[in-house]
């Protein structure tokens, strides 16, 4: 059957991660493991409020997506479980199992850090997954402290340098605290003024995501001499 087009416009998109393309999709080479897999992302992304999981169940129920696997009905349940277990051993998602008071119970989950803690306590037996409910506090682990995070990097603390880091943590994301610190380490700059200079920059001009990581240090000489060189005291 051909497809007839978008219906709305603009279309409604989903969210995919970007490692899906660069990482994942070259190596998928089966149909039940790639439809399960984009499926699984669509539902994930949809879900409101609490930790998004998936049960077998979950799937099977959507008669639309099971249609796409196979007309008949066994014959797409099985494919179904062929999917997840494919997607499973890919490491894509994780499944974790547990007893309920119904009975044995397996969960399907996104491989990401929350996604494997949220495993591992399934697995010891500390939380059990329902509808709507989010992860314990104790499996949503906390960024550092924006205190602890200068004095393990930069240096010693004053009641001055105390005042600017709070209304640094009220005005620049947690990671951009994080990684101009980091820059600041590796640059060998350790002093707040560089950090608060590299995010004021980053607000006024952009950030890109891809210029601060993965350099040699042959690379982060250049870049000190490049685009913070006149940062530098």
């Amino acid at each position: 059957m051909p497809f007839d087009g978008f219906t709305t416009s603009p279309p409604r998109f989903t969210a995919i991660p970007e490692q899906f393309f660069t990482d994942l999709l070259p190596q998928i080479d089966d149909l039940n493991e790639l439809k399960v897999t984009l499926y699984a992302l669509w539902r994930f992304e949809r879900m409101q409020g609490g930790f998004p999981f998936l049960r077998e169940a979950d799937f099977a129920a959507d008669e639309h997506f099971l249609y796409g696997l196979a007309e008949d009905r066994r014959a797409a349940l099985a494919a179904l479980a062929d999917g997840l277990e494919r997607a499973v051993r890919r490491g894509t998602l994780l499944r974790a199992e547990a007893q309920t008071a119904e009975a044995e119970t397996a969960w399907y989950l996104l491989n990401t850090p929350r996604g494997r803690l949220a495993v591992q306590a399934i697995q010891r037996g500390e939380w059990v997954p329902r509808p709507g409910d989010d992860l314990p506090a104790f499996l949503r682990p906390q960024p550092p402290n924006i205190f602890r995070l200068y004095e393990e990097n930069i240096g010693p603390l004053t009641p001055l340098l105390a005042d600017m880091l709070r209304e640094a943590e009220q005005e620049y994301p947690a990671d951009w605290l994080r990684e101009a610190v980091e820059i600041a380490v590796q640059k060998n700059v350790r002093n707040w003024r560089y950090v608060e200079a590299i995010l004021k920059r980053w607000k006024t001009e952009g950030r890109d995501e891809q210029e601060d990581r993965g350099h040699s240090e042959e690379d982060r000489r250049r870049y000190v001499k490049g685009r913070y060189a006149d940062l530098i005291e």
